[in-house]
């Protein structure tokens, strides 16, 4: 058997594993335009920031392709595949044949069109590693920085960076940051943590053009800048799939192991659509957790194994400068919520159960909502004023108690 991989990050890495948990000698191909062994990907920020390095941002240990007999293929991209003949196109006419075959092409930083934007002398991404290297080899003391984007991507691209320029705005369109993970009372505080940090932030506002190192905006005011950092977004890799007359929609559409509709390949991770059961709808979810799941069960199945899929939902931890937001779930239905002025705890509840919640320097017992919110248990079976206030197994009946203590073991 003949396994062709094209992408190497987390689903990918995660694909070889489940193959090789099965299958100990067929043959692994692994394909990637990056010429870099798989990294940390959110940890680009992180290495910016002094608190990382190159060599600890590896997602595996320098052996792990040996060890798993893995032929990689770093710094090739793959440009065409052919379902009929089973074979994938790269390098100016090369192919490769395979019998299953995996797409975890990830995706990719979206640049939308902006007036004079080529006017611009210093502008950069910030999703891969090298846009990490080809950013700090700007960045000096005396520069201010704009950064498009007050989403996670760009905010973590703030945190790398602030500590080295001279200062950073943030320009968002929407009236809050973090809008598609935070309300605006958590943003809130969020925003003013960062406030006091020296940030400025130009929310409900947008570029209109750019001129040189202007940024005009619409709201007609001017910002100055020596370095653009566009973080509006990300783009699915779905063309090769798309091309060969596979189904996409949002993303890679594939059935709960992992399948899509052309045969022999598959799709896992960041590509591909999901069913996020806290909302009972098919959406991209672009988390780390749910692309090693998906890339785990693709590869054991490819393999010939079974691999019951695992349920997800939306899921973001992320921190500034030691603040700690948790997120997951949809914020759907009725809002119990605890705010003051630096932290706060919003549970969404609807038809009975938890669906969301939003968590700001409250990290405690994340887990315990986030599995509520998984297995879909209702409330009525928990101390709900228990569970709100300190969550912990004890808000849940002595049936629950013993069902997910015997799951665990």
């Amino acid at each position: 058997m003949k396994y062709v991989i094209i992408g190497n990050s987390a689903a990918g890495v995660s694909a070889v594993e489940g193959i090789r948990s099965v299958d100990k000698e067929g043959e692994i191909v692994l394909i990637s335009d990056e010429p870099f062994a798989a990294y940390g990907r959110p940890l680009i920020s992180y290495y910016l920031l002094g608190a990382t390095d190159r060599s600890r941002m590896n997602y595996r240990p320098a052996d792990f392709y040996e060890k798993n007999k893995v032929q990689t293929m770093f710094g090739v991209r793959a440009e065409r595949i052919d379902p009929d003949a089973h074979t994938v196109c790269f390098g100016g006419g090369n192919t490769t044949e395979y019998d299953k075959l995996l797409f975890a092409t990830g995706s990719r930083a979206f640049v939308p069109p902006m007036s004079g934007i080529e006017s611009v002398p210093e502008r950069f991404t910030f999703m891969t590693m090298q846009d990490a290297l080809d950013l700090e080899e700007a960045l000096s003391p005396e520069k201010e920085v704009l950064i498009i984007g007050a989403g996670l991507i760009g905010l973590k691209c703030m945190e790398g960076i602030l500590a080295r320029v001279k200062g950073v705005a943030v320009v968002d369109l929407a009236p809050r940051i973090l809008p598609s993970v935070l309300d605006a009372e958590a943003a809130a505080i969020v925003q003013r943590e960062l406030e006091a940090r020296g940030v400025q932030f130009l929310l409900s506002d947008s570029v209109a053009r750019f001129d040189g190192k202007t940024a005009h905006l619409q709201s007609g005011r001017t910002c100055a800048f020596d370095i653009l950092v566009v973080a509006v977004g990300v783009r699915p890799n779905v063309e090769l799939v798309r091309e060969a007359g596979g189904t996409v929609a949002r993303g890679i559409v594939t059935d709960e192991c992992q399948r899509t509709d052309l045969p022999d390949v598959f799709a896992a991770g960041d590509c591909t659509e999901s069913m996020d059961v806290s909302s009972g709808t098919r959406r991209i979810l672009a988390l780390l957790p749910n692309a090693c799941a998906q890339g785990f069960c693709a590869g054991v199945v490819m393999a010939g194994g079974e691999r019951a899929p695992e349920p997800a939902i939306p899921l973001n931890a992320v921190g500034f400068f030691g603040s700690h937001i948790l997120t997951a779930g949809s914020y759907e239905g009725e809002c119990i919520a605890e705010t003051y002025p630096d932290r706060c705890r919003r549970l969404f509840v609807k038809d009975g159960k938890l669906k969301g919640f939003i968590l700001v320097n409250e990290p405690e017992r994340a887990g315990i909502y986030t599995a509520l919110i998984r297995r879909g248990t209702p409330l009525a079976e928990l101390d709900e004023a228990l569970l709100c206030k300190a969550p912990c197994l004890a808000a849940f009946s002595e049936k629950a108690r013993a069902e997910m203590l015997a799951r665990e073991v």
